[in-house]
């Protein structure tokens, strides 16, 4: 049975950095597609960045291009989000997801179809 748990969320204040981290277990992550989504009270979710089979494209919303870098290390089975930056809109839950998507699926975010979710951690940016 897979499974993703994510860390590093936290409280920081605008214009700081923090890395959150998926670790995955049950299946590999390398030619997956791997992404992360947050939502904000209120509000609903909404794609972050995303992966695609080990690199082979990467995905940031407008949102937060330029301040956030998607990384993973396959020997590790780890996903990362390094938030730098942040802003008090940044302020959600943050979940990753993977799944065996298409191309098109994954770099567009056009799905939440994936198989696997994490319980997702929080990120608060005060100002």
């Amino acid at each position: 049975q897979g499974q993703l748990v994510e860390s590093g969320g936290g409280s920081v204040q605008a214009g700081g950095s923090l890395r959150l981290s998926c670790a995955a277990s049950g299946f590999t992550i390398d030619n997956s597609c791997m992404a992360w989504f947050r939502q904000a009270p209120g509000k609903g979710r909404e794609g972050v960045a995303a992966i695609y089979s080990g690199g082979t494209g990467v995905y940031y919303a407008d949102s937060v291009k330029g301040r956030f870098t998607m990384s993973q290390d396959n020997s590790k089975r780890t996903l990362y989000l390094q938030m730098n930056s942040l802003k008090p809109e940044d302020t959600a839950m943050y979940y990753c997801a993977a799944g065996s998507l298409s191309l098109h699926s994954c770099l567009y975010m056009t799905t939440y179809e994936y198989t696997y979710w994490g319980q997702g951690t929080q990120v608060t940016v005060s100002s």
